[in-house]
C-alpha cells in the first residue's frame, strides 16, 4: 500500500513551484520589448507620414497642372498672366502667382493645398494660399514644384 504521508507531501510541495519566476517573467518583457522595437523600426511610422504627404504632393501639382492645362487648351494656348518666368506661390498675395478665380470651379472643384500648411483645398478665391510654387519657361513650358517636400525629395513637374 502506498503511503499517504508521502503523496500529501509530494502533492503539496509541487503545488508550491506552481507559477513563473521572478528572472523568467523579466526574460520574457525583454525579449517582448526588442520584438516591438524592431517592429517599429520596420514600420517607421514618421517615415510612413512623409512619404504619404509626398505623395499627396505629387497628386496635388499633377491636378493643378491638368487644369492649367485645360485653361490653356480652352484658351487658344494662351496661360494665365500671373504665371511669369519669376518662381512664384500659388497665392492672392501681390508677389504670388494668382490663378485661383481662373480655374475653379470651371478647371478645377478645388486647388489643392500642401499639407504642410494643414488647411482645407481652396474654394472661394480669396486670402488663400496653396504652398505650391509655378513658373513657366521661354517656352511656355509651365513647372509646378512642392517646396516643402520631405525627405529631400525633389517634387517638381514641367509640362
Amino acid at each position: 500500500m502506498v503511503n499517504l504521508s508521502i503523496l500529501m507531501n509530494y502533492s503539496l510541495s509541487q503545488k508550491k513551484n506552481k507559477g513563473f519566476t521572478l528572472i523568467e517573467i523579466l526574460v520574457v518583457i525583454g525579449v517582448l520589448s526588442v520584438l516591438f522595437s524592431i517592429i517599429l523600426f520596420l514600420i517607421n511610422p514618421a517615415g510612413q507620414f512623409s512619404r504619404a504627404n509626398n505623395a499627396k504632393r505629387r497628386s496635388d501639382i499633377m491636378a493643378i497642372l491638368n487644369a492649367i492645362g485645360a485653361y490653356n487648351a480652352d484658351n487658344k494656348g494662351v496661360l494665365p498672366n500671373s504665371i511669369t518666368t519669376t518662381v512664384a506661390t500659388i497665392t492672392d498675395a501681390v508677389n504670388g502667382a494668382d490663378i485661383c478665380a481662373l480655374l475653379v470651379p470651371k478647371f478645377i472643384p478645388a486647388l489643392p493645398t500642401d499639407p504642410s500648411l494643414k488647411t482645407n483645398d481652396i474654394t472661394t478665391c480669396t486670402n488663400y494660399n496653396t504652398g505650391y510654387t509655378v513658373v513657366k519657361d521661354a517656352n511656355n513650358r509651365v513647372t509646378l514644384a512642392a517646396p516643402n517636400q520631405e525627405n529631400g525629395e525633389v517634387i517638381s513637374i514641367t509640362r
